[in-house]
């Protein structure tokens, strides 16, 4: 059994890799790809049926194409292990604004799942969530309060949306919010689901601190949701692979901004 778990990790480890390669390139030839990969064509077509199946990315005429790139948000089995090491750092670089006694609040990004770890070492720190991965995190953390906030439940982002998200987000009074984006693009901010670009502006709204996480590969790029601007956060994070022009207009909003090296 622990052979076939294995195997298991590591075919799921290769269709995270081939997502993301195909992501970041565009349209691939499926046999380009079962030679990057190293695989025989047959299993890069398995491959790519999985993917295409969970509308990961589209696979038609000997090629695989990705889907308008904020559709990968759509499945936080994958959104996991993206850019791993670099959400690491980011949520490093912001561990100190944590302290004992304080209440923050996290949204449901891949990119705070290790900021939350983090925090579950921390006596005496309230959680405010929508996001039952993140709430998950402290199952073994008697010392810390969650408030997972409920609502229509969203499988495929591991989190609640709706009325009830929003009226939850109303009644707290936060310390701290820290959040991720879907996309950037010259500071304004989008996302391609109204329900959580509206729980992302009331988790604003309801802290009187907020940290903005966000990596290289979510900039340069829109959605249908604008909900707001970099200006609105205290400080925001990023790494070095960020566009020039990106970290312009960052600078450009008056906000402080972290460059940190993965």
């Amino acid at each position: 059994m622990a052979s076939t778990r294995s195997s298991l990790a590591e075919v799921d480890r290769r269709r995270q890799d081939v997502l993301a390669h195909v992501v970041e390139h565009g349209e691939v030839r499926i046999d380009e790809l079962a030679r990057h990969f190293g695989v025989s064509l047959a299993t890069m077509h398995r491959d790519l049926d999985q993917l295409a199946e969970r509308r990961l990315l589209r696979k038609e005429r000997g090629r695989a194409a990705p889907f308008p790139s904020l559709t990968m948000e759509t499945a936080t089995r994958f959104r996991i292990g993206v850019n791993h090491p670099v959400k690491e750092a980011l949520c490093a670089a912001v561990a100190d604004e944590i302290r004992p006694g304080s209440t923050v609040v996290l949204d449901d990004s891949t990119t705070v799942f290790p900021l939350a770890a983090r925090i579950a070492r921390t006596e005496a720190v309230t959680v405010v969530t929508n996001s039952l991965g993140v709430a998950r995190l402290f199952d073994e953390t008697p010392g810390t309060d969650v408030t997972l906030l409920g609502g229509r439940y969203r499988g495929e982002f591991g989190s609640c949306v709706g009325p009830d998200v929003l009226r939850g987000l109303g009644r707290i009074r936060a310390d701290l919010a820290v959040m991720s984006a879907v996309s950037v693009l010259g500071g304004r901010l989008f996302h391609p689901i109204r329900e959580y670009a509206e729980i992302k502006e009331g988790m604003l709204e309801c802290a009187q601190r907020s940290l903005l996480l966000v990596d290289h590969s979510k900039f340069g790029k829109t959605a249908t949701h604008a909900y707001g601007d970099i200006g609105d956060y205290d400080r925001v994070v990023t790494d070095r692979g960020t566009p020039a022009e990106e970290l312009t207009a960052l600078h450009r909003s008056g906000v402080t901004v972290d460059v940190v090296d993965v």
